[in-house]
Formats: structure tokens, sequence, C-alpha cells
């Protein structure tokens, strides 16, 4: 069986019955281990499907959304590897969009820990505290206001739209909860969604922060394209999936490539 032919059974097949394991491949179709998860990467690449221990399940769209506490312990090591190559791309005296991500505030610890100059603008709560308690008297604060979304602690709807079309920012520091293969930014929450939509339009540069995981994810709302930010500082990703990114029109810097254990971030790596 041709390779295609093959991996559009099991994009049929987990249609139906929304999951396959990888000895239910090897029995179905007489292939190898390695070629039926060869299989099962070739459909995540596409967005088909996501991969699990064992197998696949269908990508989950929804609206679930895990607590800020809970987001702040996963994927630390590259949050900091993300957030210190952000900083160190700054200047002293910009006007810094935070959004409500955890990898946000990974970005405002470094600024206070580097003792940064400089005016943040965010709608995350944790960022302001962070921000009033520690933060020196160079690092001014802009709250954006509204309706408090208690999961996130982060402030949303039309009165945080209002306060970030008032403002005009140097620069913008984003992450998401899912980005799809083919370059689309997705969020849990459609006022999520829209408060980071407006703060991309009123940035002079954009810079979203994402870690391998973020491929495997997807939101219920969509953002906007990857294509519409400045860059895509990524963390963990394979040259397939960078490349996957810089095909939709984004421009992609890798922080850490995926296999290699060391941070680095090579200017020839930007599309």
């Amino acid at each position: 069986m041709l390779a295609e032919t093959r991996r559009r059974s099991i994009t049929e097949a987990l249609r139906t019955s929304g999951a396959v394991t990888i000895g239910e491949l090897e029995s179905r179709f007489g292939v190898s281990p390695m070629t039926a998860r060869r299989d099962l990467a070739e459909l995540e690449r596409r967005g088909v499907l996501r991969r699990t221990h064992g197998g696949a399940i269908l990508p989950t769209v929804s609206a679930h959304e895990d607590s800020f506490a809970r987001r702040l312990k996963l994927q630390v090591e590259a949050k900091r590897r993300l957030a210190e190559q952000a900083v160190g791309a700054m200047s002293a005296r910009e006007a810094v969009f935070l959004d409500s991500s955890t990898t946000s505030y990974f970005v405002a610890r470094r600024m206070v820990e580097t003792r940064m100059a400089a005016t943040v603008l965010t709608n995350s709560l944790p960022v302001m505290e962070l921000v009033f308690h520690e933060g020196g008297g160079d690092l001014d604060l802009v709250c954006v206001g509204g309706t408090l979304r208690r999961l996130t602690r982060s402030f949303v709807g039309p009165a945080a739209v209002r306060t970030v079309l008032a403002h005009y920012a140097d620069r913008l520091i984003l992450s998401v909860k899912g980005l799809t293969a083919n370059g689309v930014m997705t969020d849990a929450d459609p006022l999520e969604a829209e408060v980071k939509r407006t703060m991309i339009a009123q940035s002079g540069v954009s810079v979203m922060l994402v870690d391998d995981s973020k491929l495997s994810i997807r939101g219920l709302s969509v953002i906007a394209a990857a294509s519409e930010v400045t860059t895509v500082l990524a963390d963990g990703l394979s040259a397939e999936q960078a490349a996957g990114l810089r095909a939709s029109g984004a421009s992609v810097e890798l922080v850490r490539a995926s296999g290699d254990g060391r941070p680095y971030a090579r200017p020839d790596a930007v599309a």
C-alpha cells in the first residue's frame, strides 16, 4: 500500500474511533512500528492528529484551559530560555505589551531581574503584581483593566480592548494556547484572543514565544496567522516543524532546536 493511501485510511479510522494505536496500525497494514510512527508523525505535522504514548488521538479543538498557576509549572526551562532571548533583544526605554500568558510572566520576571528600563502594558494580573512589588523605579506599569477571568488571572472584554487601543507599544511579547502546523495562532477563549489580536495591531514589533508543546494543541478561537507577527521565537522545534511554519509565511527564530540541549539563537535561522 502506498504511504498516502495508508495515511488516508489512518485518518478515516481516527474519525471513526477517535484513537489508534501503533499495534493496530502494524496489524492492519502489515507495517513496522517505525513506519507506523512515521505515518503518525506526518499526519500530526498536517494537523490531522495528536500523538500520544503508543498511538494517536484526534486533535482537541476546545475551550479547555488550565489555570495560570498550573501552566506556570509547565515547560519551565523552555520559557526561561525564550524569556532570556526575548528580553535580550529589547532596547532600553521601550514600551512593551505583555499578554496574559505564563510565558510573558517569565519575560516580566527577566525584565525585573535585569533591571530593565521600560514601560510594561499588560492585562495580566500576575505581571502587574510582579512589576509593582519587584520592579525598579525605571520599570513603569500601565494596567489594562476590564473583566477579570479568575482562571487565567487576566483582564478581558470591551474595556480591556479599549485600553489597548488607547496605547501604542514599541513591542509585543505574546504566547498562545496552540499553533497549527500551517501557522494559525489559537486561544481557548475568544475574549483572550481578541485582546491579543488588538495588541498585535497596536505594536511596532510583535514576537510570539512558543515551545514545541504548542504545536500539538489547538484552541477554540483563532487569534491570527503567525505570519502577522514579526517573529516566532521557538524552543524545541524540529527542522520539519520550523520549515512548516516558514512555509506559511512566518519568520521563525530557533532558540533551541529539537534534540539539542544547548540554548542558541542563530541569525541564519530567521526566515
